[in-house]
């Protein structure tokens, strides 16, 4: 039997929900067509919720030296690397429509090294993957690699944080056993109905 929970948790009803945590719920579901599990999940939390999202907004929706995409880029890789489904799902999704490319999602999940990109985003990833998996390994060389492909310290923060912050993201996905909604396998894939 397949298993069509989104949450090892309770999930609360939207009319439940507290008044800002309902209003951003509905307004990601007026602009998507649907409500991502994410929301929903962590809605268990409300606090949480919150602090979870205003720091995904800092550092995912602001003005920065890398595009939109190079950041879903990062949160694909390495939500591949920490094997969340969700996020690589959900993510990959949003990385095919800003980079308006079917292709890339799937490429940067399987092996980034292999995939159609510009050797400045495969040190960008790179990079990531090492904040991933061995921060503490990180040293002045790692800066001087990506200063040489053109980015700067603000970039490199930024390269961080997004992989840092969905370090954490993944392990709450894959703790909660959330699951990608099926709209996402489609999106960027096939031309809106």
């Amino acid at each position: 039997m397949i298993n069509t929970t989104i949450s090892r948790y309770p999930v609360p009803e939207i009319k439940d929900l507290p008044d800002d945590i309902r209003d951003r719920i509905l307004a990601v579901q007026e602009k998507s067509g649907f409500v991502p599990n994410v929301f929903l999940a962590l809605a268990h939390r409300p606090d949480e919720f919150r602090a979870f999202f205003a720091y995904h907004d800092a550092i995912m929706e602001k003005q920065s030296g890398l595009t939109k995409a190079e950041r879903e880029m990062i949160v694909v890789a390495t939500s591949a690397i920490n094997q969340c489904q969700y996020c690589v799902v959900a993510h990959g999704a949003i990385l095919r429509v800003r980079a308006k490319n079917t292709l890339i999602a799937d490429q940067v999940a399987t092996n980034y090294r292999k995939a159609d990109i510009s050797p400045r985003q495969k040190a960008m990833l790179d990079f990531a993957i090492k904040i991933s998996q061995a921060a503490y390994e990180i040293g002045d060389a790692d800066y001087e690699t990506l200063r040489g492909h053109g980015f700067n310290d603000e970039d490199i923060w930024d390269m961080g944080a997004v992989s840092a912050f969905f370090g954490l993201s993944n392990r709450m996905a894959n703790m909660t056993n959330m699951r990608a909604n099926d709209e996402f396998y489609m999106i960027g894939r096939a031309p809106k109905a």
